[in-house]
């Protein structure tokens, strides 16, 4: 997933901050090379899931998929092609949810968008287990 997204790699991870770069290219963009906004969303959303691990992983807990339940995007300028810097943080974080901020930046240092996230905190191996049985089932059904 994070290839897709151009990702180039981690800047900065720890205490529950998240910092990605990404290389945004033509072939993400429309209206003659502005990035679509799934794009600036997902960097966004895979910085604060980021913190979120990061910080999990300080802890000790190896074992959490962040899953967001709800994800709000802010756009203030066009993300144009060229390194774009995700940048995510944990506001609060609770036993099964994690209340997250983000914002994305270019290669400049301005904020082309901001972001919010409610995270439900699951266990990796759960969330494994079930898209093997997914994927298992749908398998079947393609061979059916």
């Amino acid at each position: 997933m994070l290839q897709t997204l151009g990702f180039q790699r981690i800047v900065a991870l720890g205490g529950g901050r998240a910092s990605l770069e990404f290389l945004a290219g033509m072939h993400m963009c429309h209206s003659g090379g502005v990035v679509q906004g799934g794009f600036v969303s997902g960097w966004i959303d895979a910085a604060m899931a980021h913190a979120v691990i990061g910080l999990h992983g300080e802890r000790g807990d190896h074992d959490v998929s962040p899953i967001s339940l709800e994800l709000k995007i802010s756009f203030f300028a066009p993300a144009r092609p060229g390194p774009v810097t995700a940048e995510g943080w944990i506001e609060l974080s609770g036993r099964s949810t994690c209340f997250a901020e983000g914002r994305l930046l270019d290669a400049a240092g301005q904020v082309v968008a901001k972001g919010t996230s409610t995270i439900r905190l699951l266990s990796r191996a759960r969330v494994e287990a079930a898209s093997q049985a997914t994927a298992a089932l749908a398998a079947d059904t393609a061979r059916n």
